[in-house]
């Protein structure tokens, strides 16, 4: 009876949202008229330009957006919000977790803080992990979905995610924020900044701290949480054609952790220390008017050391050491008001370390050279296209080329858009898959090389002004080949596992579909669904086909996301808003075990919903938040916990 129900059940969320899909593409037929507020995007093309002009996907989430959150993770805002996003973490606060765009993993996203690609040179491949970066020091987040290795380099196949730190505004200016909650929870956020004509600067300080809960399902112990961070922007303007920019940012963390998923009884064996450290200073000088050029130097140094916890006579620990210096070089050309192109140079220079017991790094090294270029041109008054190459010398693993081309029509009412996009992507190998992962690099097997993708998408937005109610809908295709696998059994050197090549193709398709719909001053809605269809290797009459690939749903990725927001502002007490955001995520497959059924070897759906209760009152901010408020036991990954019902309190103050 039980299973009967859960079953009718999710067929009436899926008619349910079936329902309002079709009364969405109704409206379509609307006409309408009203003054468009441009939003303007950096992440498409590294450039300043209007959303409206824009051939790709792209999600914004702005200022007012991260003043009004009250999130402390921006996983968690990834995770709870329409952005098409999937996150999934391996457990409570830092642990490892990770964003996936359009069905890919998490390597085939490229993360972006300040203009400068912040992946973590020495993790398995080359990924960012959201785990320690914090929502109160950030003013802004684009999300870019497809292909763009043609802009950004190796990895962005799926997408990338651009961040941007908070600026002074003119005056001086003083916040801080105190949040209290369920496992003795704290944080503690304070920032000083200000601008005049010259100068412009922003310092921030945040400090979070929990006991946490068990990042295992079958442990009922806690494992603890320690972060603190730091975030200073200065820049100064010398003169009108000459400005200074510089950044600096630093995370300090301590973690408990379960290291072993099929061992019942432990309680947090392991314990990680971390340092994550970017600075970097750039110049911007203009020639003339349609001239200017962006000079950047920075460094990125992240440190990670595993160990036994105190007490379990355990002392062995292991040390990993990723740094990379960056070089980078951007002109940005303007021919005209509708035409204009942004070409650069950049160089990595990647290092990574490794040991067992402290005993001493196994230091190995790569860099990078690349060229690229982005010409947007405005066709008609109408149309607008891009298109954009990019030219890449990896001094271990060979070269890439990677192409990319936007059209965008919009309507003469300003209120439709039609947008399409095709693009060619890589990524590189890190260096922990060419040396640290068994005999891939020996002279036997040769240095492993690039991964190459393919990717369509195409889209409509409309906005109908009567209902308020816009809509973006979105269906995308990619495929990628030469895979890279850490975990491949038969080497020449006769070790069981190493990287290499896979045979076959992956491929990924679905839609995407967000709508926002402001009933009236006082209620809105925001709406997200994604449909994922993603297969893990060859075709099964494949001779070469491995035996790891079963031409299945990629692990972790549900093939149906829905998400919706609603927002509603008491009448009577317009300083007094709730915001409830839902979520429901599809079954998904999950790493498999020898031991394990078809059913342990999967994550169940889930319905998860978090409340938030916000009062303002001149310049205090009252918020109280209650997360999973039905207390859903679920997972994003299979064996590790994800938060239960918890409580949070906070006040923010500015002056």
């Amino acid at each position: 009876m039980h299973n009967a129900r859960k079953v009718f059940v999710v067929k009436l969320k899926i008619v349910s949202f079936k329902i309002y899909l079709l009364f969405v593409l109704i409206l379509f037929h609307y006409d309408s008229f009203s003054s468009e507020i441009p939003i303007i995007v950096i992440a498409p093309s590294k450039k300043a330009q209007s959303l409206s002009s824009v051939g790709s996907s792209v999600t914004v989430l702005d200022e007012n957006f991260f003043e009004n959150t009250n999130e402390t993770f921006l996983g968690d805002v990834l995770a709870g919000n329409t952005t098409s996003a999937n996150f999934f973490q391996s457990g409570g606060h830092g642990t490892s977790s990770a964003v996936q765009l359009r069905g890919l993993p998490k390597r085939y996203t490229t993360v972006y803080i300040d203009g400068v690609k912040m992946s973590d040179p020495s993790s398995v491949s080359n990924d960012f992990d959201f785990n320690n970066i914090l929502t109160g020091q950030i003013s802004r987040v684009e999300i870019l979905k497809g292909n763009q290795s043609s802009v950004y380099g190796s990895g962005a196949i799926g997408g990338t995610i651009n961040i941007t730190t908070k600026r002074g505004k003119p005056g001086l200016h003083k916040n801080w924020t105190y949040t209290m909650g369920s496992n003795e929870t704290h944080n503690l956020s304070t920032s000083i900044s200000g601008a005049n004509e010259k100068n412009n600067f922003y310092f921030g300080i945040e400090r979070f701290q929990t006991n946490g809960i068990s990042a295992m399902t079958h442990n009922e112990e806690k494992d603890r949480y320690r972060n603190n961070s730091f975030v200073g922007n200065f820049d100064r303007k010398i003169n009108d054609k000459l400005k200074l920019k510089s950044n600096i940012r630093i995370a300090e963390t301590y973690l408990q952790y379960d290291k072993e998923i099929n061992t019942a009884t432990t309680t947090h064996s392991e314990e990680a220390d971390g340092l994550e450290a970017s600075t970097n200073i750039g110049l911007n000088f203009k020639i003339g008017e349609k001239f200017s050029s962006d000079l950047i130097i920075a460094n990125t140094y992240i440190e990670r050391i595993y160990g036994a916890a105190p007490g379990s006579g355990n002392t062995t620990k292991d040390n990993y050491y990723g740094e990379r210096y960056t070089y980078l070089y951007k002109g940005n050309y303007n021919f005209n008001l509708d035409n204009s192109v942004v070409f650069g140079f950049e160089r990595e220079n990647d290092k990574i370390g490794y040991n067992k017991d402290m005993t001493g790094l196994s230091i190995k090294n790569a860099h990078v050279n690349s060229a690229y270029f982005d010409f947007q041109k405005r066709n008609t008054k109408n149309i607008y296209t891009t298109f954009g190459s990019r030219f890449d010398e990896h001094s271990k693993a060979g070269n890439e080329e990677s192409h990319r081309i936007t059209v965008a029509y919009l309507f003469d009412d300003k209120l439709t858009k039609l947008k399409s996009s095709y693009g060619t992507g890589f990524r590189f190998p890190s260096l922990y898959e060419m040396y640290f992962v068994y005999a891939a690099n020996s002279s036997s097997l040769g240095y492993v090389k690039a991964e190459n993708s393919k990717s369509f998408d195409f889209g409509i937005e409309k906005t109908i002004p009567n209902l308020n109610l816009t809509v973006d809908l979105s269906y995308f295709n990619l495929e990628y080949t030469d895979v890279l696998e850490g975990w491949k059994t038969g080497t020449s050197s006769g070790s069981s596992y190493t990287t290499q090549n896979m045979p076959g193709t992956v491929k990924s398709q679905g839609l995407e579909l967000i709508s926002t719909w402001k009933v009236n001053d006082l209620l809105n809605f925001a709406l997200n669904y994604t449909y994922t269809s993603t297969y893990d290797g060859a075709e099964q009459d494949d001779p070469d086909k491995s035996s790891s690939y079963t031409n299945a749903q990629m692990v972790r990725v549900p093939r149906n996301i829905i998400n919706l927001k609603t927002n509603y502002i008491f009448k009577n007490y317009n300083n007094l808003s709730l915001t409830l955001n839902s979520k429901w995520s599809d079954v998904a497959r999950d790493y498999g075990n020898g031991n394990r059924t078809y059913d342990d070897e999967r994550t169940d759906d889930y319905f998860v919903n978090d409340l938030n209760l916000n009062y303002n009152l001149s310049n205090y901010n009252i918020f109280f938040n209650v997360t999973n408020v039905l207390d859903e036991k679920y997972e994003t990954a299979r064996d590790y916990s994800q938060m239960n019902r918890s409580f949070n309190l906070g006040i923010k103050k500015s002056f």
